[in-house]
């Protein structure tokens, strides 16, 4: 087993955050969130979410960054550890569960980052004239799919078997401010557009009276969970790679705020343009409900750039340029729970493990693909709505009430330094997986 002296780590705190949040901001962030949000009373939504984002999402991720710090190694063995001998199967059980969540995120998760990068190279096809070519891109089929969805596998395997440093945390480094950039520059350009202000009241001006409405609270307390990418160890690896001692607390916090404030800028794109879209006269909305985000994202969206222009078919290239970065960033962090398990457990090079792994997602997002109508949807189902609240919730459990340690948790205040430790401990203990239980029953059910 690799010592924690021989592994590879991150180099710098912002290295650490940068990945970190790379991880947490996904299409979830710049889709999923403000999809979300017009749906469910816009800055209502928006209120709720920041609300449930610190009293939950928070502390979960936590909870996660906190077990791979402490142990210093890939998520199975540190949940093993933190366990004690009492209950270390069941730790390293529930790791082995994680890393099948991480490679079931994967399957699918390289299907649509492939949708992404083809709508992408379509809209530079279409400006230089190929218009065949563009349609191809843009038109779903399985030979796109097959195509494509290896291609993504690649571009995440080629990172990741740099290493820690070399890989993910350089490429972090490069690939969060060239979002952050295109995420603003796409936002100045959708709000100078006619039906702009529309959305941008919608979603910036809540109506006070839906914020207690049960069916906003749970689609926020689920959207603020998932978003930060909790439960399936890719945060509990990258926390193993932050030297001991580190302020976890202000790491965690970092992280959060970084993931919350691009899913609210993500809003200032993607709502205005939506009604910016049926300003145009396109259909967006049905009996007040957004209509599917698939035909959203690759039919409204496209057709509005489209309409645009040469400068349109360029804002298109940059928005799903920007959605495929996001998952990369997500993609590579689910690549690394595995590959650190075949290092350190197995004894595996960095480079033929990440390999072996890409080459498992391969064959798994290639029988999704065949059987596409069938377990496509079962599977996204079956990761967010169960796996991964049960892992966060066993997080929470292992945190308060497995650890060999017991509940002294020396550093949780750095969460929040005017509350006393024994109060912060008894939040996770209790609270935390009381609201979790009440999340994954709505959410599931």
């Amino acid at each position: 087993m690799t010592t924690a002296s021989s592994r590879d780590s991150f180099h710098s705190r912002l290295g650490f955050v940068l990945a970190a949040a790379g991880a947490a901001i996904g299409l979830g962030n710049i889709w999923a969130f403000p999809t979300q949000a017009a749906n469910n009373g816009g800055g209502a939504f928006l209120v709720v979410y920041l609300v449930v984002t610190f009293l939950l999402a928070l502390p979960a991720l936590y909870a996660e960054i906190y077990i791979g710090n402490q142990a210093q190694t890939n998520p199975v063995s540190a949940l093993a550890n933190a366990c004690g001998k009492r209950f270390n199967k069941l730790g390293h059980s529930a790791g082995i569960i994680g890393i099948i969540g991480a490679m079931m995120m994967l399957s699918f998760y390289t299907i649509v980052a492939g949708w992404m990068l083809s709508h992408a190279l379509a809209s530079l096809a279409e400006l230089v004239g190929l218009l065949d070519l563009s349609h191809w891109l843009s038109t779903s089929s399985t030979l796109r799919n097959v195509i494509f969805t290896p291609i993504f596998i690649v571009l995440g395997a080629a990172i990741v078997h740099q290493g820690v440093h070399s890989g993910i945390e350089r490429w972090s480094a490069r690939l969060m401010p060239m979002l952050l950039v295109m995420l603003f520059g796409l936002i100045i350009y959708i709000l100078q557009q006619d039906g702009a202000k529309e959305g941008l009241t919608l979603y910036l001006v809540p109506d006070f009276s839906q914020v207690t409405e049960p069916k906003l609270i749970i689609s926020a307390m689920g959207q603020a969970f998932f978003s930060l990418a909790i439960g399936v160890g890719a945060m509990m690896a990258y926390g193993s790679y932050m030297p001991k001692g580190q302020s976890v607390g202000k790491l965690v916090l970092s992280i959060t705020l970084l993931d919350t404030f691009i899913a609210f800028i993500a809003g200032l794109l993607i709502i205005p343009a939506l009604f910016v879209a049926q300003h145009s006269g396109q259909e967006v909305f049905v009996d007040g409900h957004l209509i599917g985000e698939g035909q959203l994202i690759f039919n409204i969206l496209p057709t509005l750039f489209s309409s645009m222009g040469g400068m349109g078919l360029l804002v298109s290239f940059a928005f799903f340029s920007l959605l495929s970065i996001a998952a990369l960033t997500s993609t590579i962090s689910s690549t690394e729970v595995p590959v650190a398990y075949l290092i350190e457990d197995k004894a595996m090079t960095r480079k033929r493990a990440t390999w072996l792994v890409s080459g498992l997602v391969f064959i798994a997002s290639m029988f999704l693909i065949a059987f596409f109508e069938q377990l496509f949807g079962l599977v996204i189902q079956l990761l967010t709505t169960i796996l991964q609240p049960l892992m966060s919730l066993f997080y929470f459990i292992v945190i308060g009430w497995l650890w060999k340690r017991g509940n002294q948790l020396t550093d949780i205040a750095q969460l929040n330094k005017h509350m006393s430790l024994k109060l912060l401990g008894f939040y996770l203990r209790f609270i935390c997986p009381i609201l979790l239980v009440v999340v994954f029953i709505n959410v599931a059910f």
